[in-house]
């Protein structure tokens, strides 16, 4: 008696890792594009800060993998970078623009019952 293997079921993410639809592949690309611009915009940031709070926040963007993994560090970040200097200042806009255009529509709403008045 001859046993016959059933044919094997092709489905995408089971055998072959990073197959899919084009437009799978092209949006998982878009996010990691995203998401290095993201880490390079946090590396510039945290390169300047003098403090020992500022090489613990270089090692902890370093070694991000994951947009959340930044935007965890993304107060810390505003507060060391805290501060009237004009250079601060355009590092605080660049960091909200890049974060804007990763996690949009986080911005607290300024009417909201949350913000003091």
């Amino acid at each position: 008696m001859m046993h016959n293997a059933a044919p094997r079921q092709f489905v995408p993410s089971a055998g072959l890792p990073g197959a899919g639809l084009p437009h799978d592949r092209a949006s998982r690309l878009a996010a990691r594009r995203a998401f290095v611009e993201l880490k390079l915009t946090f590396m510039d940031a945290v390169i300047t800060l003098p403090t020992q709070a500022g090489e613990r926040l270089r090692a902890l963007v370093r070694t991000a993998e994951e947009p959340l993994d930044l935007w965890l560090l993304r107060a810390p970040l505003f507060a060391a970078l805290a501060g009237p200097d004009p250079a601060l200042r355009l590092q605080r806009q660049r960091l909200r623009r890049s974060l804007d255009a990763l996690f949009p529509n986080t911005e607290v709403d300024a009417t909201s019952a949350f913000t003091p008045f």
